[in-house]
């Protein structure tokens, strides 16, 4: 009898199980028995708690993960090495899963807009993002709806290399050291484009700058395919490039590769200096490319999305396509990601205190 001294038959039964109550006979105050209504108020009282457990939250059911398509939110416009890259995972995981992989573009605020989105998603393996080297590099220099590292869960890297230095064939300077004696000669004469105010390869022009000990001016454009554009077209000289974008317009001689920022040359480019020995001492830059996942997602989707990935990433096949467009492959567990995100937000922390790097 305590769940019936629980209750109140008169309010509490009545208002959640009326068809019940309608036929409890409701005496004075202080003169219900109890007893003669038990039956009807457990009812209720089961009622109440079904309700309840319907309510509550569904748990994502990872056994049978994926059962619908899933949504890679790509934070940038199309065109640039994030679209070249996510695409080329999205497909091999759309064939390995037997679901679509839906790509879906949220450029803008170098990338906060899309990375936003996800941090507010469903932690159910359903919303992704695609995540790139400025995942690390927005909260260091602007304040961001989400925590970088708190409100995502690391699940695959894909892959990594070094940006590249680029220009226009018609601009007079043939190479890093020849760039240098030139914006040395007319501070502030020459400009680089870059994927947008704050994001990558801002960073990495303004590393150069200081590296480098010259002046150049910066102009933004949203995202890779427009800053590629207006470099081809000769509307600014030169840019930073990830090599994935890059490498086809320098292989149809309708770019220049004056350098890459890699510790050592690469191999795709074996004849073109990094821009540490053309000048830029001590300059590196890294690139990189991965998939994160809102916080407090499943350990078993995380588990599942990773190892499917570095299958697709360990198939030589696949790791040579990836190759020959500049990304070397990097097959790292959840933890091995997550510890490097942690190290990039210290060095960009670092870099943009020096250099003085601000979102507008």
């Amino acid at each position: 009898m305590d769940l019936i001294k629980a209750f109140d038959p008169v309010g509490w039964a009545r208002c959640l199980c009326p068809r019940v109550t309608r036929h409890i006979a409701i005496q004075p105050r202080g003169h219900i028995n109890r007893a003669h209504h038990a039956p009807g108020i457990l009812l209720c009282a089961a009622l109440f708690v079904t309700n309840a457990a319907a309510q509550k939250p569904a748990t994502p059911d990872t056994g049978a993960y994926p059962n619908r398509p899933i949504r890679m939110v790509i934070a940038f416009p199309p065109g640039g090495s994030n679209d070249l890259i996510a695409r080329f995972i999205g497909t091999r995981l759309t064939a390995r899963f037997g679901q679509q992989i839906v790509y879906d573009y949220r450029g803008g605020a170098s990338g906060v807009i899309g990375t936003e989105i996800v941090a507010r998603a469903a932690p159910d393996g359903y919303t992704l993002l695609f995540a790139s080297t400025s995942h690390t590099m927005n909260e260091v220099i602007r304040k961001v709806p989400y925590d970088t590292l708190a409100s995502f869960a690391p699940v695959a890297m894909f892959g990594r290399g070094p940006n590249m230095l680029v220009a226009n064939p018609s601009f007079p300077a043939k190479s890093v050291g020849e760039l240098i004696a030139l914006a040395k000669a007319n501070p502030g004469k020459f400009q680089y484009a870059s994927t947008g105010i704050a994001g990558m390869h801002h960073f990495g022009g303004e590393l150069f700058k200081r590296t480098a000990g010259i002046d150049l001016g910066h102009v933004a454009y949203k995202g890779g395919g427009a800053s590629s554009f207006a470099v081809l077209a000769g509307e600014v000289p030169m840019m930073f490039s990830t090599m994935p974008l890059g490498l086809p317009f320098v292989r149809t001689d309708k770019l220049r590769a004056l350098g890459v920022g890699g510790a050592t040359r690469s191999p795709l480019l074996p004849n073109v200096p990094t821009l540490a020995e053309g000048g830029a001492r001590g300059y590196e830059f890294t690139v990189w490319w991965g998939l994160v996942a809102p916080a407090q997602t499943p350990v078993a989707i995380i588990a599942r999305l990773n190892t499917e990935i570095n299958t697709i990433l360990r198939d030589p096949e696949a790791a040579k396509q990836l190759a020959t467009e500049g990304a070397e492959v990097t097959a790292w567990t959840p933890a091995q990601f997550g510890a490097m995100l942690t190290e990039n937000m210290a060095k960009w922390r670092t870099v943009a205190r020096e250099a003085n790097i601000r979102a507008e």
